[in-house]
């Protein structure tokens, strides 16, 4: 085998026609072929995933490209490490099935790596999220992801640099927060992270069902285990507060409800304001510079209510799991 400089991994599950495209980018990479390997790890058994892997090998034979399943789902924590530690350069490149490569994204990692060789440090690219204008409050929100300064979209690692880390920590079982844990530890131990604005990727926004802004609370409950573990840097460069108009809404709607059972009509009329101002500055929030279309409207309307007592339910259900006082 010629010497690989550069090994890939691409996390993925049950989503082939994305997975497709991704493989199509790191097929046209202008960096030598023979100089790197992809490596695909399913989370979990997964016959679509293999099918896509066995074509795109037929079409781009010089590419070398392998697959590899976990036995059940453990999330993209866990598949990220199978990859990293199968492969075989001392360059590791991350980016995720739903992400598109540009051709010379190898390139420039190689090129930044050079100095560093042998050393453990870390890279961070350059990640586009093309929306349209104006954009739903999903795509908005997914667009965010260009400003952030280190995601598993586009990021890169020595070898040396995720031993003396350990890697992802497995404890995050879903794609959330998985990307600044790494990014913390790095930092706590003192390692480079490199800004290699010329590797680029695409990240174009999934389509989403109505409603997904309710669904999303759910992952509440990983910022929790993020803050345990780094207090510090969680609200120095997450959130410096608690998301306290929740709070608000949720107290407030508590107050209406014990005011109007002891009939203190007052007391109940005031705390039904608040709550319902709270809930209107919500959404005005929300809509600000969003899609004005009707659908989207309604939908920003029904979440914005029920959003703050599930992101408090998440958030506090993941204190309580992971033993932190955190709101």
């Amino acid at each position: 085998m010629a010497h690989i400089d550069i090994t890939v991994v691409v996390p993925t599950y049950r989503r082939p026609d994305l997975l497709k495209r991704c493989l199509h980018a790191l097929g046209r990479q202008t960096y030598p072929k023979y100089r790197f390997e992809v490596i695909v790890v399913s989370d979990g058994p997964d016959s679509q995933t293999e099918g896509v892997v066995r074509a795109l090998r037929q079409q781009y034979p010089d590419l070398q490209l392998s697959c590899t399943a976990l036995e059940t789902q453990r999330g993209p924590a866990a598949a990220r490490n199978a990859g990293w530690r199968q492969g075989h350069a001392d360059l590791i490149v991350f980016t995720d099935d739903d992400c598109i490569p540009s051709m010379l994204w190898l390139e420039e990692y190689a090129k930044a790596y050079r100095p560093h060789s042998g050393e453990a440090a870390a890279f961070t690219g350059r990640v586009t999220v093309p929306i349209p204008d104006p954009p739903t409050d999903y795509q908005k929100n997914i667009a965010h992801l260009s400003t952030a300064d280190f995601i598993t979209a586009n990021c890169a690692c020595s070898r040396k640099a995720l031993e003396l880390t350990g890697g992802f920590d497995e404890t995050f079982p879903a794609a959330w927060r998985e990307d600044s844990d790494l990014e913390f530890n790095l930092l706590k131990n003192n390692i480079p992270i490199v800004h290699v604005r010329q590797a680029h990727v695409c990240h174009p926004v999934r389509d989403a069902d109505w409603g997904i802004s309710i669904r999303e609370q759910r992952k509440s409950m990983f910022n929790a285990l993020l803050f345990k573990k780094y207090p510090n840097l969680y609200r120095k460069k997450i959130s410096a507060r608690p998301v306290w108009n929740y709070y608000v809404i949720i107290l407030s709607s508590i107050a209406f409800c014990i005011a109007w059972a002891f009939d203190a009509e007052l007391l109940a009329a005031g705390a039904l304001s608040v709550w319902f101002f709270s809930i209107l500055a919500f959404i005005i929030k929300r809509l600000r510079g969003t899609d004005g279309s009707f659908s989207h409207r309604m939908e920003m309307i029904i979440t914005s209510i029920v959003i703050p007592y599930l992101s408090v339910y998440w958030t506090l259900r993941g204190a309580l799991r992971y033993k932190v006082f955190f709101l």
